[in-house]
């Protein structure tokens, strides 16, 4: 449902942003666990797998990213793939800096 709305809001955008909280979610439950233990592990894993595994898609970036691909869109495919990644890294370097923060 989540996801959806995104996709909603943001139209083609929607599996980008969806990737990037992702990122970001996942890395701030697992160093919250690695930090300080506010979260049992059990409830990471709950959390991380669970509800962000579902959210994120993986396989809507790899399709549209090949459907760029195929539809010679070439310079749109490596802008999303760079996004993605860079991007993702990004929001995971912000979580990880936010926790060390208020840890």
């Amino acid at each position: 449902m989540a996801r959806y709305g995104l996709h909603q809001y943001f139209d083609q955008g929607g599996t980008l942003v969806a990737n990037l909280l992702g990122c970001f979610l996942l890395a701030l439950f697992t160093y919250a666990v690695i930090e300080a233990g506010h979260l049992r592990p059990w409830l990471n894993v709950g959390l991380g797998t669970g509800f962000v595994g579902a959210f994120t898609t993986f396989s809507t970036f790899s399709s549209e990213l090949v459907k760029m691909l195929l539809t010679s869109q070439k310079l749109s495919a490596v802008c999303y793939l760079s996004m993605n990644a860079g991007l993702g890294f990004l929001a995971v370097m912000l979580a990880y800096f936010l926790v060390k923060k208020v840890m």
